[in-house]
């Protein structure tokens, strides 16, 4: 069970990602989810990395907007091979043909988390990268999984967790990344913006995906986040 949560603020989770909700579940802090509606598309030329930065960040701010008092977190998942971004798929089809690029290949998918904290008037994000390398999957294993209907709602075509395609080979980096929310690096934005944490996020993350973590310690002892002005607490005057 996650320990007890620290006294601190109650979450509005800009996503309606079961999986995102779960890992802030799995660090035992109570939160509101709030759809933010937002268009995905990358601008020309944009870099994997700058659109999910640009994507969190425009996430937070459409639900902080509502809700100016509050903390709000976001967080955006972006798959990448090379510069090429793969975003959700419209249809079975589209998710087939990601699924076969990635086959038997190496590509990396950037996750970045944004919090806004309107009663701080500050707000702060981290990024992190990660590189998975998929198996040689048959095109019959993609058809069965595309079937179920699993890789529509996910950037890239799968779930790397799914216990019946297991689609990656290994992974260098963060795991929960992949998942959609990288704990460790939600920390070092809690810790910069100096809002209570809690206790041993490495091994309540471990417990929750059941997959070891080799990284968080380069993570955790990161510098310092830019912090940037967001003037939610002026706007709920």
């Amino acid at each position: 069970m996650p320990d007890a949560s620290p006294p601190g603020p109650v979450w509005i989770l800009a996503s309606q990602s079961p999986r995102r909700q779960a890992l802030m579940l799995a660090l035992g802090l109570p939160h509101e989810v709030a759809a933010a509606d937002v268009a995905e598309d990358p601008r020309d030329g944009e870099d994997p990395s700058a659109l999910a930065l640009r994507l969190a960040l425009a996430k937070a701010q459409a639900v902080a907007a509502r809700h100016p008092r509050r903390y709000v977190v976001a967080a955006d998942t972006v798959v990448a091979v090379g510069r090429a971004i793969l975003g959700k798929p419209a249809d079975e089809a589209e998710a087939v043909e990601m699924l076969r690029l990635l086959r038997g290949r190496a590509h990396q998918v950037f996750t970045a988390v944004t919090v806004l904290a309107g009663p701080l008037g500050l707000g702060a994000a981290d990024l992190a990268a990660t590189s998975v390398r998929m198996r040689a999957y048959r095109d019959e294993e993609i058809l069965a999984y595309v079937r179920t209907g699993d890789p529509l709602d996910k950037a890239g075509a799968y779930a790397i967790q799914h216990q019946g395609f297991r689609p990656a080979r290994d992974f260098t980096g963060c795991y929960a990344a992949v998942l959609g929310f990288p704990l460790c690096h939600f920390w070092r934005v809690l810790r910069s913006l100096g809002i209570p944490r809690p206790a041993d996020v490495p091994r309540l993350c471990q417990e929750h995906t059941g997959v070891p973590c080799r990284v968080y310690p380069a993570v955790l002892a990161g510098d310092p986040l830019r912090l940037f002005p967001w003037p939610g607490q002026a706007a709920g005057r």
